[in-house]
């Protein structure tokens, strides 16, 4: 007899969170999901920005109120809307993440409410402020940050800084992260627990 976890997995997204030409990105959301593909608690999607070519945040109502009229806006929150848990795979663009990253965050509100995220940030120097911004951002949206986090950095971890080539104990961090995400996302929410 299956369990309720077998029989309900947890849906996670890698969010692929670049989109301009030559991006290293979608090479690394795919790295992080050859290795969460082995796991049986959770099913994994990668989620590329570059497939919703959303246009700068164009909806009337702000998105606390949940009132979504255009089309493109109602097939990105669905999507979102379908996830238990997000990997957020992020370049460091000037200190922080990339605009089309920030846009698409800020379409939705419920969508990513009440749900944790973990981080692959990548750059000169792993990315690591462009996870720190991301991090503060989705706090205001309600999203619970995990640790670790899983750091690359361009002089190390890609060949020529453009070939993903990861060093020694990368994937241990991967496993470590999506560890920390799935016990966040299993736990209950406040509301469940108060019922």
């Amino acid at each position: 007899m299956a369990s309720a976890l077998e029989q309900n997995p947890l849906k996670v997204a890698i969010i692929v969170g670049a989109t301009r030409p030559g991006r290293k990105a979608d090479t690394v959301a795919g790295w992080v999901g050859g290795i969460a593909a082995g796991r049986e608690e959770a099913t994994f999607e990668i989620v590329d920005l570059a497939d919703y070519a959303l246009p700068h945040f164009d909806e009337l109502m702000p998105p606390l109120y949940g009132h979504y009229a255009n089309p493109h806006t109602l097939k990105w929150a669905e999507k979102i809307g379908s996830f238990d848990a997000f990997v957020f795979v992020t370049p460091e663009y000037n200190a922080s993440i990339p605009a089309v990253l920030k846009n698409a965050i800020d379409y939705l509100a419920a969508e990513w409410n009440d749900k944790p995220a973990g981080f692959v940030g990548y750059g000169i120097e792993g990315g690591v402020r462009a996870v720190g911004h991301l991090r503060v951002i989705l706090e205001d949206l309600k999203v619970t940050g995990v640790q670790p986090g899983v750091e690359l950095t361009l002089p190390v971890d890609f060949e020529d800084f453009t070939v993903l080539k990861p060093s020694e104990g990368k994937d241990k961090q991967v496993r470590a992260m999506l560890d920390a995400l799935l016990t966040e996302a299993r736990r209950p929410k406040a509301e469940e627990a108060a019922a």
